[in-house]
Formats: C-alpha cells, sequence, structure tokens
C-alpha cells in the first residue's frame, strides 16, 4: 500500500485540474491517498527580499513534508497562455528555495487538463522537464482536452479512448510504486 500525495498546481477554487485530480484519486483502491486543494496555501510571490525577510511559511514547510512522506505524487497542471500558471510556478520556486531537490526519489504521475482541445500540453511539458531538477521522476503523463466535453462530474471522463489511456498511465505510475 502506498502513500500518495495528490494536488493540482492551481489555486482557483473551480479549478478543473483539481477535478481530474479528485476522479483520478476516486480510482485507487487500497492506498492512502492524501489530497490537497491548492487554493488553501496562497503563497506570497517569490523574491529574495521576501525570503530573506520572513524566512518559510509553515505552510511550505508543510507541503514539502507531505511530498517527502509520500511514495509518489499525483499532479495535475494548468496552463496560462501556453506555460504553467504563475501560482504553480512561485510554488516551485519557494520549494526549490527551502530544498533543491524537494523530490528526490518521487515518482510522479503528471497530469493536466484545459478547456481547449491541446489539454494544457505545453504547461505538461515544462513540468515534465522541470521535475528531474528537483529530484523527481516521471512515470506517467496524461493529458485530457476539452474538458468540458469529455468530462462530467457523475461519470469522469466520458470519452472511451481518453478513458482507456488515463486508466493505463494510471496503472503504469502504480506498478512503479
Amino acid at each position: 500500500m502506498a502513500q500518495l500525495l495528490a494536488f493540482a498546481g492551481s489555486n482557483s477554487s473551480k479549478s478543473i485540474n483539481y477535478k481530474l485530480v479528485q476522479y483520478t484519486v476516486s480510482q485507487l483502491k487500497g492506498h492512502n491517498v492524501q489530497t490537497l486543494n491548492m487554493a488553501n496555501f496562497p503563497f506570497p510571490m517569490y523574491s529574495e527580499d521576501v525570503e530573506k525577510e520572513d524566512g518559510f511559511s509553515n505552510s511550505l514547510v508543510e507541503l514539502k513534508d507531505d511530498i517527502q512522506n509520500a511514495d509518489g505524487l499525483i499532479i495535475s497542471v494548468n496552463e496560462h497562455n501556453g506555460n504553467p500558471s504563475a501560482y504553480f510556478k512561485n510554488v516551485l520556486d519557494w520549494l526549490s528555495r527551502l530544498e533543491r531537490k524537494f523530490l528526490e526519489g518521487k515518482k510522479v504521475f503528471l497530469m493536466s487538463t484545459s478547456g481547449g482541445k491541446r489539454g494544457a500540453a505545453g504547461a505538461l511539458t515544462v513540468i515534465e522537464s522541470s521535475i528531474p531538477r528537483f529530484g523527481g521522476e516521471t512515470v506517467s503523463t496524461f493529458s485530457l482536452p476539452s474538458f468540458h466535453t469529455n468530462f462530467t462530474s457523475e461519470n469522469g471522463i466520458s470519452d472511451a479512448d481518453l478513458a482507456a489511456s488515463h486508466k493505463k498511465a494510471l496503472e503504469t505510475f502504480i506498478n512503479s510504486l
């Protein structure tokens, strides 16, 4: 039984990436999963001046500890203008200042979704290339295009091919732990 941490890279209270995370977690049986809603984690914009004056917040230290206590991470990143959101980039900046290799030895299932046809693939690619810098390993990825067409709150991923692709990526991740 693995200890997993799951969250979206969005701080929106209506995050579709968080909905994808919740759906993904609902597909897991026999694992301990801690799901974080990042809308509850308001970090200031990173700057060396803020770090020097205020240090690291308790919330940041707790997030780092939650990451380090997990066997694997399920993360769904949102996209703004082809890149990860400023919020998620900021979270990574803070975490890497607290401990550069904050993902050391962690397996990651990386996902993304958006209302558009690319499913936030640009943000997924950027974060996938960043994960090794922090010591983590992306084991599998999944991008859900056209969220509002391909996802329902009652059934989850409604397109059969996309649902099968998601299931396979999740199984690959779980089998790697």
